[in-house]
C-alpha cells in the first residue's frame, strides 16, 4: 500500500468480506447476526437483573456488569458494520471511523482480561479469605480497580512500539500473558484452599462458585490466542479461515459469557425465571 497523508478527511478503505466466499454472504451474516442479538440481548439483561435485584449488589455481580458492558461495546463495533458489508453491500469505510473500530476493539479487548483478573481476584478473596470479602472488596476498592483496568490499557496504547515489529501481537502478548499469569496464581492460591477444606462436599460448592467465571476465561483466551497466533504464524492458512476467526474471536466470547453466568449462577437464573413467571401470569 502506496504511503498517504492519515489526516486527509477523504482517505477510504475498501471492505473485501471474506475472499472466496462472496456468494455466500448473505447465508453467513445470518448465524452472525443471530449471535449479535444474543450477545446484545444477554448482556443487556444482566444489566438490568444486577440493577434490579438488591441481592445481586455484590462484587462479583458488579464486575460481571463490567463485562457485560466490555462485551457489547466490543461486539457493537464490528457486527454492524459487518453486516453492513454482507446484506448491504457498503465496502467502503472511512479512515477515522477505521481507526475508532481498531481502537475500540484492541482497547476493550485488554480490558475484558483486566476485568477477568479482577474477577479471580475476587472469587480468591471469597474462597481463601470469606470472613473479610466485604471489607477487602469494598465499592471504593471496586472502583479503583476498574480505573486501574482501564489506566492500564491507557498507558499501553501511549507507550513507544517503534522497536516492535508486531503492535497487536505485543500488545496482546504483554496484556494476556499478564492477566493469564495472575489468573492462574489466584486460581493455584483457591485450589489449595479448597483442597484443605474438611468435606468433599464444601469443596465442590467452593468450586462451583468459581465454575462460570473458569468457563468465560477458557472461551475467551482460547479464542483470543488461537486468532492471534493462527493470523501471525499460520502463513499456510487460507485468508477466509483467518476471516473466520477473528470473527468468532470478538463475536463468540460475548455470545456466550451472559448464557454461561445466566445458566450457571444460580441467582441470576432465579431472577431471570422469577421475572418470567410474574409476566406470564
Amino acid at each position: 500500500m502506496p504511503p498517504f497523508n492519515t489526516s486527509h478527511p477523504s482517505v477510504t478503505f475498501l471492505l473485501m468480506g471474506i475472499p472466496g466466499l462472496e456468494h455466500l454472504h448473505v447465508w453467513i451474516g445470518i448465524p452472525f447476526c443471530s449471535m449479535y442479538v444474543v450477545a446484545v440481548v444477554g448482556n443487556v439483561s444482566i444489566l438490568a437483573v444486577v440493577r434490579a435485584e438488591r441481592s445481586l449488589h455484590e462484587p462479583m455481580f458488579f464486575f460481571l456488569c463490567m463485562l457485560s458492558v466490555t462485551d457489547l461495546v466490543l461486539s457493537t463495533s464490528t457486527l454492524p458494520r459487518m453486516l453492513c458489508l454482507f446484506w448491504l453491500g457498503v465496502h467502503d469505510i472511512a479512515f477515522d471511523v477505521c481507526l475508532a473500530q481498531m481502537f475500540f476493539i484492541h482497547s476493550f479487548t485488554a480490558m475484558e482480561s483486566g476485568f477477568f483478573l479482577a474477577m479471580a481476584f475476587d472469587r480468591y478473596v471469597a474462597i481463601c479469605h470469606p470472613l473479610h470479602h466485604t471489607t477487602i472488596l469494598t465499592h471504593a476498592r471496586i472502583t479503583i480497580m476498574s480505573i486501574i483496568v482501564f489506566m492500564a490499557v491507557v498507558k499501553l496504547a501511549c507507550m513507544d512500539i517503534g522497536a516492535t515489529k508486531s503492535y497487536s501481537l505485543s500488545m496482546a502478548s504483554i496484556i494476556g500473558s499478564c492477566d493469564a499469569i495472575l489468573i492462574a496464581v489466584s486460581y493455584a492460591f483457591i485450589l489449595r484452599s479448597v483442597f484443605r477444606l474438611p468435606s468433599r462436599e464444601a469443596s465442590f460448592k467452593a468450586l462451583g462458585t468459581c465454575g462460570s467465571h473458569v468457563c468465560v476465561i477458557l472461551v475467551f483466551y482460547s479464542t483470543a490466542g488461537f486468532s492471534i497466533f493462527t493470523h501471525r504464524f499460520g502463513k499456510n492458512v487460507p485468508a477466509h479461515v483467518h476471516i473466520f476467526i477473528a470473527n468468532m474471536y470478538l463475536l463468540v466470547p460475548p455470545f456466550l459469557n451472559p448464557i454461561v453466568y445466566g445458566v450457571r449462577t444460580k441467582k441470576i437464573r432465579e431472577h431471570v425465571i422469577r421475572t418470567l413467571m410474574v409476566k406470564v401470569a
